[in-house]
C-alpha cells in the first residue's frame, strides 16, 4: 500500500495562497475524505520541516477573531518540489506484503483455522464495501469522496477475489506450509 506524502499534500494545499495549520488540516480532510485524518501535530510538524528545508516560508500571522495563527506559503522551491512530485510515476511495488496471506501462513503453522480467518476477514471486508457504498451512494456525496470511495472499493475487491482465491488453494497450501 502506497501512503501519501503529508509534506507534498501540504504543499499541493498551499498553491492556493497562504494558510495557517487549522485550514491546512480542515482543507487535507475534506479533499481526502477517506484518508486518515491528519493531527494537528503531524500538520505542524511537516510545515515546520518545510520551512527547514526552504519549500515553505512564514507569511505572517492572523488572528481572524481568534488566537493568533501563523500563516504559511509556498517558496519557489516548493512549487518546484510540488510539481516534481506530481509528475513522478508511483512505482509498483517491487515486494508485496500482505497482513491477510501472513496471518493465513502463521494460522497454518500455529494449528489455527485459515479458513474461518478468510471468512471472518471476507465478513470484514464485505461490511466495509457495503459502508462506502453508502457513502457513494449518499446524497450531495463530491467527486473527490466518489473517487475515493471507488478507490477502497476496487482494492477491497481485489482483497476478496484473493481470499477466494487462497481459500480454495488452503489444502495445497497447508501442504506446502507444513513440509517447508
Amino acid at each position: 500500500m502506497m501512503l501519501m506524502s503529508t509534506r507534498h499534500v501540504l504543499l499541493g494545499l498551499l498553491v492556493s495562497g497562504p494558510s495557517h495549520g487549522y485550514d491546512l488540516k480542515r482543507r487535507h480532510d475534506e479533499r481526502f475524505p477517506q484518508a486518515r485524518p491528519l493531527a494537528y501535530g503531524q500538520v505542524y510538524t511537516t510545515l515546520q520541516r518545510l520551512v527547514r528545508d526552504g519549500l515553505a516560508e512564514v507569511d505572517g500571522t492572523d488572528a481572524d477573531g481568534g488566537p493568533e495563527r501563523t500563516m504559511y506559503r509556498s517558496t519557489t522551491e516548493g512549487s518546484h518540489e510540488l510539481a516534481r512530485w506530481a509528475g513522478e510515476i508511483a512505482p509498483p511495488a517491487p515486494f508485496v506484503t500482505n497482513e491477510i496471506f501472513a496471518k493465513v501462513v502463521v494460522s497454518i503453522l500455529s494449528g489455527g483455522d485459515p479458513e474461518a480467518y478468510l471468512k471472518a476477514q471476507r465478513a470484514a471486508h464485505m461490511k466495509r464495501m457495503r459502508e462506502l457504498t453508502a457513502v457513494k451512494t449518499a446524497k450531495g456525496a463530491d467527486l473527490s469522496t466518489l473517487l475515493s470511495a471507488d478507490y477502497a472499493l476496487n482494492h477491497l475487491d481485489a482483497d476478496l477475489r484473493w481470499m477466494t482465491t487462497t481459500a480454495a488453494r488452503l489444502t495445497t497450501l497447508t501442504a506446502e506450509v507444513d513440509t517447508a
